[in-house]
């Protein structure tokens, strides 16, 4: 039995088989979506939909891609230092990463060092909350 997948690929069940997704939100849950939409605001980012005061808003780059929603729960409590114990770090793309970090330093953005690696710049920050987020060439 041979079942469509996909582009229409046929795929046997159970066998291997790569299903073609594309990445279309990220939910960063917060304590206070207001000063986190101010903040990603700020990166670039513009208001998709939704609304900060009422908990939810997704936030999108102009130039398209995924979406970034803040959603409020009470669950993620206020802010206490970097959140170094996440799995995830969403990771933003820039032509330049020295004139980012400095952009986002005078934004009063905590960044951290600079790395490059075989032709990649890359550099961690924290937002307001303690998420920890990168500017990359990549």
């Amino acid at each position: 039995m041979l079942r469509r997948f996909a582009r229409g690929a046929p795929v046997r069940p159970g066998s291997r088989y790569r299903l073609h997704v594309q990445l279309a939100q990220l939910i960063l849950f917060v304590h206070d979506a207001p000063l986190m939409q101010a903040f990603y605001e700020r990166l670039g980012l513009i208001v998709a939909d939704g609304d900060a005061a009422k908990g939810f808003v997704r936030l999108r780059d102009p130039a398209g891609g995924a979406v970034l929603a803040l959603h409020y729960t009470r669950a993620i409590g206020p802010p206490q230092g970097p959140r170094v114990d996440t799995a995830m770090k969403p990771c933003f793309h820039v032509d330049d990463v020295d004139l980012a970090r400095a952009a986002l330093i005078a934004e009063g953005a905590t960044m951290r060092d600079i790395h490059r690696y075989e032709g990649i710049a890359f550099c961690d920050g924290v937002d307001p909350e303690g998420n920890i987020f990168q500017v990359t060439t990549r």
